[in-house]
């Protein structure tokens, strides 16, 4: 069986979870922090990033955006991406879009755990620029009702639905529903699927030496 090593609150991995669950493939689930000594992210990607997805025989396949397409080629039923060439675009652009938001949020988030002193505000606001950007570009493109691309539920959707999520639990301060009531919409209906759910992200302990 494939094996997902995970860290909880990683808004990378929950879209690979959720690609996984949606396509009905089965894997164990392994959760560490990837920043605490004991983790044993190297021994299975170089860049020592989350996640990784581990084969049966034992090849690993990393980084989440070549993860979801892996996926989609070895396992293409049912289908996350659009038939329709302008939909599988319109698909990728959002993933993009998504990626350099989550990007910018962690750039933010380790920032403020500096010491207050040694904190950069004009590296703090560039990161929030670029989060609201990418909230008004989501506002602009996604529709109000149905599915975020084509007719049925795809990677416009997981993507989405992880970044809204990611901040509404991450970054509670951050107001976003009230500006905007349709995305707010958005998460709420994606919620209720069964991937979203059992994917929750959650926070993890760091050890103090690795921060």
């Amino acid at each position: 069986m494939m094996r997902l090593l995970s860290a909880t609150p990683s808004p990378y991995a929950r879209k690979v979870r959720i690609a996984l669950a949606e396509k009905g493939l089965a894997f164990d689930l392994v959760t560490e922090v990837p920043w605490n000594a004991d983790t044993t992210t190297p021994l299975y990607n170089p860049l020592e990033k989350l996640p990784v997805l581990i084969l049966e025989d034992g090849e690993t396949v990393y980084e989440s955006r070549f993860i979801l397409e892996w996926l989609e080629v070895k396992h293409p039923e049912p289908p996350l991406l659009p038939a329709d060439p302008d939909q599988r675009l319109a698909a990728r652009r959002l993933e993009v879009l998504v990626d350099g938001m989550l990007d910018a949020f962690l750039l933010h988030f380790w920032e403020r755990r500096r010491p207050e002193a040694c904190r950069s505000a004009p590296w703090l606001a560039r990161q929030m620029r670029k989060i609201e950007g990418g909230m008004r570009e989501l506002d602009r493109l996604v529709p109000a009702t149905g599915f975020c691309v084509g007719d049925r539920f795809g990677l416009g959707d997981i993507v989405v639905g992880t970044v809204l999520g990611y901040l509404r639990v991450r970054f509670p301060e951050y107001r976003w529903d009230d500006a905007y009531p349709k995305l707010a919409g958005v998460l709420e209906r994606l919620s209720e699927r069964d991937s979203f759910r059992a994917t929750v992200p959650e926070p993890q302990q760091l050890e103090a030496a690795s921060i």
